[in-house]
């Protein structure tokens, strides 16, 4: 999700250049009435670039009018007349920007990424002329002071805090001069994030590793082989072999390649993304952003950035997440340290002349897990192929809520490649819209994602279902195999589903907290607790079926499975942990200061120990998750959730998989509820209690 930042000028130019923009377009922009499509997903193939614009344009001056209404009612400011009124403000900018910024992440082009920068800053002037709007927060104030008063329920009393709140983070309490810097920085900051990401796209897709002889394939399993030849193919190099820096391509080659030097070359090509001195370049971006981030909590009051974002998350404050990252830390640094020793006794024993660097690590630990277990993705691999994996996630669900889920062909699709479901709720109910979106294309970022083209959220009695959407970069099928998953793959995609079902059982009123609308380090638990059902033996048997034969996966390969789920984890977690107090880092900075990307990132690497042989998951110059995404000081939530997930699927080991009552509790205390209540205490009315680290830990392994 992006948040987006603007300035007062430029917004009323263009609002006042286009006053007749809805009336040239209402016959033509498919933006300006109902979509007249089943259950009014969006019409993707009558939406066009030119539409977009005029859209926004319009959609930023209907929220304007109603803004005005709300500021200038006659009447005493009531809850229900500017605090629920604001919330069903802006409906058709909320549906422009749903398509438009679903279409930047995961079907781009040039056009709209030029539309993407220009509306960036006059979206932020946008949201400014609320958030800064004196009379507005007069009146929104004058309803919180009421507030014990007014006899609202829990969803009620949250909406009006955070709607509050919310005005008070965005400088409505700032004098005159300061609510100008404060709109400069926001502007600022809607550019350069725009930016940071497209650089990043182009810079995943400007690699390429073009084999032509086939010698240097050695080591490289067949299914690794056929995708690089259909890549190849599809780029127009026919008897070549093309391999890039998109994970399912990637990953394999450094797990397999016996070639070294061109192990070094694209896990050097991955991790110098957005550090190659050239106009996609984002090391001076990163630390602006960094730095204007600093600056603004400090206008807000707050010491650092971290402390701004933290005050609404349950972490509430840096040292909380450092006392956690620090654990964490302890103890999965010597077990990565232990296996780097033995990755570098197997070195030594093939008489390698050469010490262990990061690009060896993936192909050693492959060797080590293949002696050790017998066991490696090409033995795994024809047991997951992509139909199965999807049938038994739903089936999941199935068994857990009830829901089920009927593929459509009447409902208009964001690409060819996605697929869409209807998904009915216990009864036959309609419950939600599921659209699917599996494989890479140079229009697609990287990585995987849940996102949503309409949010859940209850209107004059009338339920509006949401329309859910999960993105995700698995192996495209080859000429003659169907898309064959890896196990990690496998567990991105429970992992996206977990999203996905917070997204469709939401059952709140307002669309400021319905679905995935918690804090952000809550907001990861329903996701980390679907991965739980992906690895049990009982789900396994289910949808882990051989692709020829039909057969189901041997107990002996789940045993192997299993013997092996602690393999690596020192590797697994020291990466990740290090990206974590890279962002805390980055955001406990007290001050606005212009740091020099890379020093700054290896003196935070070098003062936590980070070993040479690892290098930290994300580095600066392509971490979007922190500077172009919405987990600047929250990257740690991955880890705090997982503190969750670890304890709430205890309950669901201790009273059965599939146990009735301990779904429909966690369905209705956490994935119905959104950001209705506080977290902890939705948790414990889970769980009753609060977690224990220790839990995730022991998981792991690691203690």
């Amino acid at each position: 999700m992006r948040i987006i930042l603007i300035i007062l000028f430029a917004g009323l130019l263009i609002l006042s250049c286009n006053t007749n923009q809805k009336k040239m377009h209402t016959d033509s922009n498919p933006f300006y009435q109902e979509y007249g499509t089943p259950f009014e997903v969006p019409p993707f193939e009558k939406i066009k670039t030119e539409h977009f614009m005029p859209a926004f344009i319009e959609g930023m001056k209907e929220q304007e009018a109603e803004i005005e209404a709300i500021t200038n009612n006659a009447e005493l400011p009531s809850f229900e007349k500017t605090i629920v009124a604001m919330d069903r403000s802006g409906q058709l900018l909320t549906r422009v920007s749903n398509v438009f910024y679903n279409l930047t992440s995961a079907n781009t082009n040039d056009s709209i990424q030029a539309i993407s920068k220009e509306i960036a800053p006059l979206l932020s002037a946008h949201k400014d002329n609320i958030s800064l709007n004196v009379k507005l927060f007069e009146r929104v104030k004058s309803v919180y002071e009421q507030k014990e008063a007014l006899d609202l329920d829990a969803e009620q009393s949250m909406l009006l805090d955070k709607t509050y709140k919310n005005f008070v983070r965005g400088g409505a309490n700032l004098p005159d001069d300061k609510k100008e810097r404060f709109r400069k920085i926001n502007e600022e900051l809607s550019v350069l994030t725009v930016e940071f990401d497209d650089h990043l796209l182009a810079e995943t897709n400007s690699f390429q590793l073009v084999i032509d002889n086939e010698g240097d394939l050695s080591g490289l399993p067949e299914f690794v082989r056929e995708m690089g030849a259909e890549d190849a193919k599809t780029a127009g190099l026919e008897g070549k072999w093309l391999f890039t820096l998109h994970k399912p391509s990637l990953i394999p080659f450094l797990q397999y390649a016996d070639n070294r030097e061109l192990r070094e070359k694209i896990f050097k090509g991955y991790i110098n993304r957005g550090n190659n001195n050239n106009e996609y370049d984002n090391k001076e971006i990163a630390a602006k952003i960094a730095m204007l981030r600093a600056e603004r909590a400090n206008l807000l009051g707050y010491p650092t950035h971290a402390d701004y974002v933290l005050d609404v998350n349950m972490a509430k404050t840096s040292d909380r997440v450092y006392k956690l990252l620090d654990q964490i830390w302890e103890a999965a640094l010597p077990v990565a340290k232990n296996e780097a020793v033995e990755l570098q006794k197997i070195i030594d024993s093939e008489d390698g002349n050469f010490k262990l660097e990061p690009w060896d690590w993936w192909y050693y630990a492959e060797k080590q897990r293949k002696e050790k277990y017998d066991l490696d993705d090409e033995l795994l691999k024809p047991y997951f192929e992509l139909e199965n994996v999807r049938k038994g996630m739903f089936e999941v669900a199935t068994n857990l809520y009830g829901l089920s889920f009927e593929e459509r062909f009447d409902v208009p699709k964001p690409h060819p490649d996605a697929r869409t479901f209807e998904v009915f709720d216990t009864g036959g109910t309609h419950q939600a819209v599921l659209i699917l979106d599996f494989f890479p294309r140079p229009s697609k970022q990287s990585g995987a994602w849940m996102s949503s083209y309409r949010k859940q959220s209850k209107e004059d009695d009338r339920n509006i279902s949401p329309i859910i959407t999960m993105v995700m970069n698995f192996s495209k099928p080859t000429s003659d195999k169907p898309s064959l998953l890896t196990f990690e793959e496998v567990s991105t995609m429970f992992h996206e589903f977990g999203h996905a079902l917070h997204g469709m059982l939401s059952d709140c009123t307002y669309k400021m907290l319905s679905g995935t609308a918690v804090p952000r380090d809550f907001v990861e638990l329903p996701s980390q607790i679907m991965e739980n059902w992906a690895a049990e033996p009982e789900v396994l048997k289910n949808y882990a079926k051989h692709y020829q034969t039909g057969e189901p996966i041997p107990y002996e390969l789940i045993e192997k499975m299993n013997a092996s789920k602690h393999f690596n984890q020192g590797f697994a977690t020291v990466e990740f942990t290090a990206a974590a107090y890279l962002d805390m880092a980055w955001h406990t900075m007290d001050g606005p200061e212009l740091k020099n990307a890379l020093e700054f990132e290896k003196e935070v690497l070098d003062q936590i120990g980070l070993i040479p042989e690892i290098v930290v998951r994300y580095r600066s110059p392509y971490f979007a998750h922190i500077f172009a995404g919405g987990y600047s000081a929250g990257y740690y939530s991955y880890q705090w959730a997982e503190v969750l997930d670890a304890d709430a699927f205890e309950a669901f080991k201790e009273n059965g998989l599939f146990d009735q009552k301990t779904a429909k509790a966690f369905r209705e205390n956490i994935l119905e509820r959104g950001g209705t209540e506080d977290p902890m205490k939705l948790y414990i009315q889970f769980r009753g209690k609060e977690p224990n680290p220790d839990a995730m830990l022991k998981r792991k392994g690691l203690i």
